[in-house]
């Protein structure tokens, strides 16, 4: 089996593991230079912002590849690729996951075990997550769909002191359902 190597065109955008390109690897014969400090060198042949590059001792990277001609900065690449991983963990760490939590019912739910099933939800809703009401109905339960309408909103009366309602009431195919996020 060969295995081939995928090129880039000269179009395209470098490939993710090279998201930037540097030194020798800019395509393009004249770039938008930006210096060191961050003040605009104007346009320039690449030969020459190369040298410019190498005088300071730090990397030509093209940062915005798709502007007409393309941007370039002088910097030293190995700390953008250090400042780049770092802000990527500290945006991975302030990021907040909900969860879902599935809670299934029926029309004929009895009221002990909807009070079980609503301090689940309750408990759910103050952690942070939130809850799925879902109602099956089976072949001729279709009939006793109002019955389940009104069951799920009298969970949503009850619950309205932690919670509100996220999506309205969905009856797509044989299911209902109600999705409550925490207030």
């Amino acid at each position: 089996m060969r295995r081939s190597k995928k090129k880039n065109a000269p179009n395209q955008l470098p490939s993710s593991s090279d998201k930037y390109r540097i030194n020798n690897r800019i395509k393009s014969p004249e770039v938008r230079v930006i210096g060191e400090n961050g003040e605009q060198l104007g346009l320039q042949s690449l030969q020459e912002a190369l040298v410019l590059a190498s005088q300071a001792g730090l990397d030509l990277v093209e940062v915005s590849p798709t502007a007409v001609p393309p941007v370039c900065k002088i910097i030293d690449y190995g700390k953008l690729k250090y400042q780049l991983q770092k802000k990527e963990t500290q945006a991975k760490k302030n990021r907040t996951e909900t969860t879902v939590k599935e809670l299934k019912l029926r029309y004929c739910t009895d009221t002990g075990d909807l009070e079980t099933k609503l301090k689940h939800a309750r408990k759910f809703l103050k952690d942070g997550c939130k809850v799925k009401f879902s109602m099956r109905f089976k072949g001729r339960e279709r009939a006793f769909v109002t019955l389940g309408r009104e069951k799920l909103e009298k969970i949503v009366e009850k619950l309205s002191d932690v919670s509100a309602l996220d999506g309205g009431s969905d009856f797509s195919g044989s299911q209902l359902q109600i999705l409550l996020e925490p207030s």
